[in-house]
Order: C-alpha cells, then sequence, then structure tokens
C-alpha cells in the first residue's frame, strides 16, 4: 500500500457495492507486531475461503552463489516444523480437503489455499506454523534437491519454459532479473543447508509478509488467529515497520539482440519482443486492452493471420510482464521449421503495422470489453481476490478496486493505444528460439 500504518491499528481499504448500493465485499487491514500486515475481504454468498501468504522475496533477491535459493525453500517449508512432521502437515491440509500449493516469482513467493470457511483456523495455523517454525534439516535438504534437479531437468525439456528463460536472459543478462527462478544443476548442486538456513531468517520475517484472506470470513477473528498461529516462538516479537515498495518510475533498459537454443525437436519456439512497462506504469491499462487486441484471442490480428488466413502455427499469443523496475512485451508463437521465416515476417508485419496505425474504433472497443469481462469473472473467485489484495500490499502502491479499474480500462482511446505502440514496438526487438 501507498503508507505504512502503526502497528496493531485496523483501517478499511477498499468497499465496493452492486448497483442497489448494497455492500458486496469489504476489504480491511490489520498491522500486527513486528509488522505482518493483514488482509481480508468479506465476500457475501460464499462458503469456502481462499488464504496466501506473501512473502516479499523472489530470484532476483538472490546472489549468483544463492541462485535458487527461493524456489528451494518453498519447497523446504512443507517439510516439517518444530511440532509437526512433514507427513503431519500433509494430512492435515489433505484432511481439510483444501487446495494448497506454492509458488515462487522473481519478486515473491506465495503459499496459498482455499478451504471451507469452518476449516480456515487450521488453514491458519499450518500456514503461520510453516513461515515462523520451519525445521529446515540436511536430510530433507539433500531429498529435496533430488526432486528440484529434477524439475529443473523437467523444464529443460518444454521448449516453451526454455524460450521464455532464454528470452529473459536476452532482455536482462547475467543478472538476477535476468536468471531463471529455480536455478540451475549447479547452483542447486552447489547449495548448502547452512546458506538456505542464513536465507530463511533473513527474508521470512514479519515486516516482509502479507497475509491475505478472501471469502466467508470476519476481519477480528482471523487477525487473532494469525496472531496466534505467526506467533510461535516470539516470531512476531519485533519492532519492525511494515515493508512498503518503492516503485520505480521508468523500465529498466533490455539488451536487444538473439538467443537460441538447439533442441531435436520437430518444432521451433520463439518469442519476439520489445521492452515493456513497470507494473506501476498507468499505461498498463492501455497495454491491456492492446495486448488483447494484438494477441489476447481468437479474434486478435496474430491469431487471424498467422493461423487463420496462412496456417502457419497452432499456437500464438502475445504477452505483458511486469516488474518492479522493468517490463517486456512479446509474441509467443510455435511453428515447423520450415514456416519460421514466414512466420516471422508476418508478426513483426503485423507489430510495425500496429505501430505505425494503432488499432480500429471497433478494436478497441472489443478489447476493452474482452478484458473487462475477463477481469469480472476472474475476481468471482476468491482466490482471485486475495491474490489481488495480498500483490498489492505487498508490491504496489495501491489496491485498485473493480469499478476504478473498469473506469481505467473504459477511459483508454485509440490515442493511447497508438503512442504506446508506437513506442514499445518501434525499438529494438529481442528475440529467443528453441528448436532444431
Amino acid at each position: 500500500m501507498s503508507v505504512p500504518q502503526e502497528i496493531g491499528s485496523t483501517r478499511t481499504v477498499l468497499v465496493e457495492k452492486d448497483d442497489a448500493g448494497r455492500v458486496v465485499s469489504r476489504v480491511r487491514r490489520t498491522v500486527l507486531p513486528g509488522g505482518l500486515r493483514v488482509l481480508t475481504e468479506e465476500m457475501t454468498g460464499v462458503r469456502s475461503a481462499s488464504i496466501g501468504v506473501w512473502v516479499g522475496v523472489g530470484s532476483r533477491h538472490e546472489t549468483p552463489k544463492l541462485h535458487g535459493a527461493s524456489h528451494f525453500l518453498e519447497h523446504l517449508l512443507f517439510k516439517g516444523t518444530a511440532s509437526r512432521s512433514a507427513l503431519d502437515v500433509s494430512i492435515l491440509l489433505d484432511e481439510i480437503g483444501g487446495d494448497f500449493n506454492a509458488f515462487t516469482a522473481k519478486e515473491y513467493t506465495c503459499f496459498h489455499g482455499r478451504v471451507l470457511a469452518e476449516d480456515l483456523p487450521l488453514a491458519i495455523d499450518v500456514l503461520g506454523d510453516m513461515m515462523s517454525s520451519s525445521v529446515i534439516t540436511d536430510a530433507d535438504v539433500e531429498a529435496e534437491r533430488e526432486v528440484i534437479l529434477d524439475e529443473i531437468a523437467m523444464h529443460d525439456d518444454d521448449p516453451e519454459d526454455v524460450v521464455h528463460n532464454l528470452f529473459a536472459e536476452q532482455a536482462w543478462g547475467d543478472s538476477p532479473l535476468g536468471r531463471g527462478i529455480a536455478g540451475t544443476e549447479e547452483s542447486i548442486t552447489a547449495l548448502t543447508r547452512a546458506q538456505i538456513s542464513r536465507f530463511y531468517a533473513k527474508h521470512y520475517r514479519p515486516a516482509n509478509m502479507v497475509v491475505s484472506v478472501a471469502g466467508n470470513v470476519d476481519h477480528a477473528t482471523v487477525v487473532r488467529q494469525v496472531g496466534e498461529a505467526f506467533g510461535r516462538g516470539d516470531f512476531l516479537a519485533t519492532d519492525e515497520e511494515p515493508v512498503v515498495a518503492t516503485l520505480a518510475a521508468t523500465a529498466r533498459r533490455v539488451t536487444p539482440g538473439e538467443r537460441h537454443a538447439r533442441r531435436p525437436l520437430e518444432q521451433v519456439n520463439v518469442v519476439l519482443g520489445h521492452r515493456g512497462l513497470t507494473r506501476s506504469d498507468e499505461r498498463r491499462f492501455a497495454l491491456g486492452v492492446l495486448n488483447t487486441v494484438l494477441g489476447g484471442g481468437s479474434s486478435s490480428r496474430l491469431f487471424q493471420e498467422v493461423r487463420e488466413l496462412r496456417g502457419l502455427a497452432y499456437s500464438v499469443y502475445s504477452f505483458a510482464s511486469h516488474h518492479v523496475d522493468a517490463g517486456l512485451v512479446g509474441v509467443a508463437v510455435g511453428c515447423l521449421p520450415a514456416k519460421l521465416d514466414e512466420t516471422l515476417a508476418v508478426v513483426r508485419a503485423e507489430l510495425r503495422k500496429v505501430a505505425s496505425d494503432g488499432i480500429t474504433a471497433e478494436e478497441l472497443a472489443r478489447g476493452k470489453r474482452q478484458l473487462a469481462g475477463s477481469m469480472i469473472m476472474g475476481l468471482e473467485d476468491s482466490g482471485a481476490r486475495m491474490s489481488r489484495n495480498g500483490k498489492a500490499e505487498l508490491i504496489y502502491d495501491e489496491l485498485i478496486g473493480l469499478d476504478d479499474a473498469l473506469e481505467r480500462i473504459n477511459a483508454v482511446s485509440l490515442e493511447d493505444v497508438a503512442s504506446l505502440a508506437a513506442d514499445l514496438f518501434s525499438g529494438p526487438e529481442l528475440l529467443a528460439a528453441v528448436g532444431p
């Protein structure tokens, strides 16, 4: 959020109403001792709840010697605590019939689940135990090391994963942002239990965490349960202030050029793109519309030109990725090697066309409707609202309500899209390719 607040205080962050003026959801925020932030969104008409523990550490916070430590630690926190074995954790999560998982990104890690409302206290207790009291043993490190090496090998067999990693590497080189999230065989093999334990102690602090809950919940009850679950071992007994993300005003530079990886495949997977926008850039709403029109569905320009009219590829889409100080836009496509040159020529022609001429009024209206519809339907799910609130608190400077977001989408003009397309697609390009 935009400003920290006094520990122990609670405030309402967002209220959303229906067309009749009835409150349909309310987001509240409380800061616990140690700076642990708790957000809840009370949703009417649901009987379940989604919970996420968002931690402000990801692969871009790692030194070369710690490459892959965030992802390694994500695995290890499921391996047991001072009071529960790994089997105990698994049994408890399975017993309540919830869907629990975790993921590591470049700038954060998230442990999340969805349960029936009556089972939320147990979910909070288990996740709080994992975050505050995990025991990282030599045996668990060695066992999980093999699992992660298998995971790295699995992703290395997936050409789509490889090509996107190559694309980031071309953009930012051998830097934390340019490296893959899971690490490499060499870095994972070299990581020690002591290094991972120090990483855990340094980054898994209350002020670097957000607990976000959405669904059939009561804020005061959730805050009390979180305080109890995360309070083990004096975990919250610190004087730290909540962490507030510092957002950069402009995107980092990217390095144009090409990267290739040879694989014995039937297809060539390609990503072609340019510098994008930071996650705080107000033009991101215009980019959402542009991305939808360009390659966001079966009516998009790229789908029609590449697949429907010419039959050059089965899958083609555009994308935009945002970081706190960096961003990329691109087009991903897989085709037969013999069709690669023509496919790239068509993609480049479409990018040049939208950079020089923008989009039509009809495309603008269709793109807005498609983007708005996707957003509305997505936020009918408690998991999506939990994620929205957690990420807003951890890495954005504001929580944007649905009505506000729809207004910003509706305010996008043809001139906004044309100006943005000219800015993004007229610069030097980056290309990554995987195939024979």
